[in-house]
């Protein structure tokens, strides 16, 4: 059995660690309590959440037990953490409501392998009650400004703008640091794991284990997951992937993920899989032998929208895709064609231009699939267009009998490039 840090390094996945060899010793008894924050800034998780999610799942199938803190507290005052603008205040309410989805997601998603019990927890219970006395005497005398002030994640925000940053934002660090003060207190957590923007935060955490309780506690960053442009896939990012079903539907997620670029996917698959390494290698020798075939991107949005959204919304996924492909759109039940056209070109036509007609040279510009009508007319000569997947020789008008689901037709160019014409209500 391959030791745990080994794994970890192995799938790129150790950034930083305060000891990493006192670390692979204090795992090799089972049962350590391991501890993640996730803030609910937003009512949904991302992608790049994903990844300490992950290792928590991987600590939970070493046989290590996953402490998941929601942060109530730390979430209505935004961690400062490289970000250039101070965060937009969060009410309670919408906090509260927020975590509550999250410990679904994650709960759901750390049900995924098995090992010791998840213990969820929020820090609003200790951090709610903490008069403002207690803060400054118990927490704050053992930060130094002057090593706050050294931190990139804080100095970042300082240098070059006027606004600084807030005393609100600036307590950030102490909070998170009392959290792995309280959860090693409470709940005998020896164990910190976060992305590599946390590790400031996280350091915290150690040292003031240390000043209060004397205690030896461990700390693991893995590295931010970032796009092509080496940009964060992060909540407050564009472009953001959620995780939540009702944000990024199972096949959009399925699609990001078979669409990632070849200098990604091997990453991602390292990253992300909970398959062995020999499986992953086989895997990347496939991909790298035919790149063409996409063997790595489909393997990784197989597991991954499985594991988030369940082998039956993969299986959908996976049909409303190969349909796509083909052009078998009619195939496609009302559910799976409002995925498919989510994020197509859409043009209204309403109930009385469907009843007389519309020439699908127009629906071509309309939808943006072509640039003008005379480029359009040269689209359909050639056979280039085709109306709900079947070719389109534009001897008749797009009408009614066209709808799908009595809701749009599918007009594609190529065999890429697709817009929609819905019917206006």
């Amino acid at each position: 059995m391959t030791d745990l840090i080994d794994d970890l390094a192995w799938r790129g996945l150790v950034h930083q660690s305060t000891d990493l060899e006192a670390l692979r010793q204090h795992l090799a008894t089972p049962g350590r309590s391991v501890y993640c924050g996730f803030d609910p800034t937003a009512d949904s998780l991302t992608i790049g959440n994903l990844l300490p999610m992950t290792l928590l799942a991987r600590f939970r199938a070493d046989g290590h037990r996953p402490v998941v803190l929601l942060g109530g507290a730390t979430g209505q005052i935004g961690d400062p953490s490289f970000k250039s603008d101070e965060r937009v205040m969060l009410d309670p309410e919408a906090a509260e409501a927020n975590a509550a989805r999250h410990r679904r997601t994650i709960g759901d998603f750390l049900a995924t392998v098995d090992g010791p019990d998840p213990l969820f927890v929020d820090n609003l219970d200790w951090l709610g009650p903490m008069s403002l006395v207690a803060y400054l005497r118990d927490v704050g005398k053992h930060f130094s400004v002057n090593d706050l002030l050294r931190r990139d994640s804080i100095r970042s925000r300082i240098e070059g703008r006027e606004q600084g940053i807030s005393y609100t934002e600036f307590s950030y660090a102490l909070l998170q640091a009392y959290d792995y003060l309280h959860l090693f207190s409470s709940n005998d957590v020896t164990v910190q794991v976060g992305a590599s923007d946390q590790w400031g935060n996280i350091v915290g955490g150690v040292d003031l284990v240390r000043r209060v309780r004397g205690g030896h506690v461990h700390a693991l960053t893995c590295p931010l997951v970032t796009k092509s442009d080496g940009t964060k896939f992060g909540k407050s990012e564009s472009g953001a992937v959620w995780l939540s079903a009702d944000r990024t539907s199972p096949y959009a997620l399925y699609q990001f993920l078979v669409n990632l670029d070849d200098d990604l996917v091997t990453t991602f698959l390292r990253f992300y899989s909970l398959q062995p390494h020999h499986e992953i290698e086989e895997i990347e020798a496939a991909h790298t032998a035919d790149p063409g075939a996409r063997t790595a991107q489909r393997a990784i949005a197989a597991e991954l929208t499985a594991r988030l959204h369940g082998r039956e919304a993969l299986i959908r996924a996976e049909h409303t895709s190969e349909a796509l492909f083909r052009g078998d759109v009619g195939s496609l039940d009302a559910g799976q064609l409002a995925d498919a056209i989510a994020d197509v070109p859409t043009t209204g036509v309403t109930s009385g231009q469907l009843a007389d007609g519309v020439d699908v040279v127009d629906l071509l510009v309309a939808t943006g699939l072509a640039p003008s009508k005379g480029q359009a007319r040269r689209f359909v000569a050639e056979g280039a267009v085709s109306v709900n997947g079947e070719r389109f020789d534009g001897s008749r008008p797009v009408g009614d009998g066209d709808l799908l689901h009595g809701k749009v037709v599918l007009i594609r160019r190529g065999k890429r490039l697709w817009g929609a014409a819905r019917r206006a209500t």
